[in-house]
């Protein structure tokens, strides 16, 4: 099960943007090769027909133009996985959740049919005009198709973050993110309480769900609580797992992130610590300690227990415990994508569109404007064969050399990741000046223009982690050359 999300309401991060940030991750000893496209009112289909399932469905015939993160080689369907449409609103799915066999007993996930992953991000994203409208179009087909798999999605616009999770083959939940809080996600599912007041009786303000969900439960004894509260509901207990796989591959990672946006609001370690990496009541979001940044949401997505005695590269921990829990900066990750909107901005440069590829520990961020017709080639021409010509395979080949000799490289991958940072930045604050000089004229540009402005700031930054990555490609490959096994200190030239 792969995957970890991080959201944050707009007065949780540090410039009143909201966030909503996922690492696509593939299954063990799987690696999917990705591409950042943008997907035309033209090119949206009219009818879709999935791969992996027998669901099919005729589409709206009024899509918008979205952008999305999809598999190189469509030979398993699409898998959008993240995306912004022309309208401000961004999608990201699916974090792989995970349920109990009481709940797979009440109305089982279905074999072959229904929607799933691969086509969510392509049925939803083009229709939607806000992120409450994400929820509910998703919500409907759920109930009327069913799913095939335990999913949790993100759905966001400028002032709303929410968070909708699958339960059985057609069922949903979803929350509104607080303003002023943060989400972690790993593999889990992770919503802790609900109100269904809200959802069902009252103004649906923080809580959304299925119709039926209160006879669900009701009918299916799921309710775990000792109250049968229905405005404190025990979201975990009813729907959620238990098991003890959880303990090394989810909460360490919710721990994780946690311990490092609250690292004194609450006891991380130690003997009386409210959390530990394998705690099951580590809440589902935060008040952070400080306003959330890109910075700090690359960071967490790229961890793997820095500082702590299970990070699996450092020479100085607890030998028993290095490498014991899975990391969220890990091997297969696919791909990270933050989708960022910013309150202030013209509608044009709201959206931001993070995209970093390859294994997080060893990739840098970049940001793309989201209100364009096109990508640039370093990351939209993924092959299926290794090149060093586009993003996601120079990035895979650097975090395979840099893990092998870590301590050699983990200064030149340092420095590459905050090379792009700055350059990548700087460029953005001056394409951000330029488009609202623009649009400030007395004659204000056609949206084509404006479009044809960003997609040339979104050349530039792709030109400049190409450059970057092709460097530090040059220096690590150096240092593993170095170690090679058959060398000899004695030069015959």
């Amino acid at each position: 099960m792969p995957c970890t999300t991080i959201l944050a309401g707009k007065n949780a991060t540090f410039d009143g943007s909201t966030f909503m940030a996922r690492n696509e991750d593939s299954p063990s000893k799987v690696f999917t090769p990705k591409k950042f496209i943008v997907v035309s009112e033209k090119e949206q289909p009219r009818h879709y027909k999935a791969v992996l399932s027998k669901f099919e469905m005729d589409l709206p015939d009024n899509p918008l133009r979205y952008t999305a993160v999809p598999n190189s080689n469509p030979k398993e369907g699409i898998w959008g996985e993240a995306g912004i449409n022309s309208l401000n609103v961004a999608m990201s799915e699916t974090e792989t959740i995970t349920s109990n066999a009481r709940v797979q007993m009440a109305d089982p996930c279905l074999e072959k049919e229904g929607i799933g992953e691969e086509d969510m991000l392509t049925i939803v994203l083009p229709y939607i005009k806000s992120a409450r409208e994400g929820v509910e179009r998703l919500g409907s087909l759920i109930e009327e198709y069913g799913t095939y798999e335990m999913n949790g999605i993100g759905f966001q616009d400028v002032n709303e973050v929410w968070w909708f999770e699958t339960i059985g083959g057609h069922h949903w939940i979803a929350k509104r993110v607080p303003d002023d809080s943060y989400v972690v996600m790993p593999n889990q599912l992770g919503i802790d309480s609900f109100d269904f007041e809200d959802a069902l009786k009252g103004k649906a303000e923080n809580h959304m769900c299925s119709k039926d969900m209160i006879d669900f439960i009701n009918d299916n004894n799921l309710d775990l609580s000792q109250d049968g509260s229905m405005t404190d509901f025990d979201v975990r207990a009813a729907f959620g797992s238990h098991d003890d796989s959880d303990h090394v591959y989810n909460t360490p990672r919710a721990w994780f992130m946690g311990r490092y946006l609250n690292p004194t609001t609450y006891k991380w370690d130690g003997a009386d610590a409210d959390y530990t990496p394998e705690s099951d009541n580590i809440p589902w979001s935060f008040v952070p300690e400080h306003k959330i940044t890109v910075e700090d949401v690359k960071y967490v997505l790229s961890a793997y227990y820095q500082g702590t005695d299970y990070d699996p590269y450092s020479k100085h921990n607890n030998a028993e415990k290095r490498g014991m829990y899975r990391p969220i900066g890990i091997s297969r990750n696919n791909f990270l994508a933050l989708t960022q909107l910013r309150p202030g901005k013209p509608k044009e440069t709201m959206a931001i569109q993070w995209i970093a590829m390859g294994s997080n520990a060893f990739n840098a961020f970049v940001p793309f404007y989201a209100n364009i017709n096109s990508t640039p080639d370093y990351f939209n021409n993924t092959t299926d064969t290794v090149s060093t010509e586009n993003f996601y395979w120079a990035n895979r080949l650097i975090g395979a050399l840099a893990d092998a000799y870590y301590h050699q490289c983990s200064n030149h991958i340092e420095r590459y990741q905050n090379a792009v940072a700055y350059k990548c930045g700087y460029s953005l604050n001056e394409s951000d000046k330029a488009v609202e000089e623009m649009l400030s004229k007395a004659k204000k540009p056609s949206s084509a223009k404006i479009s044809e402005k960003l997609e040339k700031y979104n050349q530039k930054v792709a030109d400049i982690a190409k450059e970057e990555t092709d460097k530090v490609l040059d220096k690590v490959l150096y240092e593993a050359s170095c170690k090679m096994k058959n060398s000899f200190a004695r030069s015959d030239a």
